[in-house]
């Protein structure tokens, strides 16, 4: 599927033709440039890189400077493949905000805020253990049993326990484009999306 590269802004509302406030998430979409054309012929599939950011020429590798210059661009900082361009596109073609239209439908795709080491409770929405009488002790926050001692004297894969929670890629389905700002290179999406406000994120049409 085409799409674009971008940073999320943060978020807003609006209000709708029936004044109905809407949360809504401002994405800087673009402009990205192609850097590389894959074909059938030479790759197996079809498919375009863009990339997108700026990036000083002294932090990126050797590879990537001859990868920039055969390609006619400055250095980018973020590269990805897209698949679904209808247009053909050449090396060097910029692809702005113009791609997306307002009432359309994207999907968004972005890494989760980390939140380091978390135990049940926050990770997996662990209730923790009953009131503070018949002798509880101060277990409030425990996971509890995590298997059986003599059967099955293990414990299962998939176990829900603590552990680093967050920096996981989400892609958030189906949100309304609700206005594409061409000369600011900002979309303004429907709902929130993952990730942390300067991050990279990647529009689906």
């Amino acid at each position: 599927m085409s799409g674009l590269i971008g940073k999320k802004v943060g978020m807003t509302s609006m209000y709708d033709e029936n004044g109905k406030n809407i949360p809504c998430t401002v994405i800087q979409a673009g402009p990205c440039v192609v850097t590389q054309i894959k074909t059938e012929e030479t790759d197996g599939y079809n498919a375009l890189q863009l990339a997108y950011d700026e990036k000083t020429e002294k932090n990126i590798s050797a590879p990537l400077k001859g990868h920039f210059k055969k390609a006619g661009v400055s250095p980018r900082a973020k590269l990805v493949e897209f698949q679904g361009f209808q247009e053909e596109k050449a090396l060097g073609d910029e692809i702005t905000v113009d791609l997306f239209a307002e009432g359309e439908f994207v999907d968004v795709v972005g890494t989760s805020k980390g939140k380091g080491f978390q135990g049940v409770v926050k990770r997996h929405g662990f209730a923790g253990v009953g009131g503070q009488t018949h002798g509880q002790h101060n277990r409030l926050r425990a996971p509890g049993s995590i298997g059986g001692a003599s059967t099955p004297s293990k414990v299962f894969k998939g176990m829900r326990m603590a552990g680093r929670m967050g920096g996981d890629t989400v892609k958030t389905q189906n949100l309304k484009v609700l206005k594409v700002l061409t000369d600011k290179n900002l979309i303004v999406v429907s709902g929130n999306i993952a990730g942390s406000k300067g991050s990279y994120v990647l529009i689906e049409k």
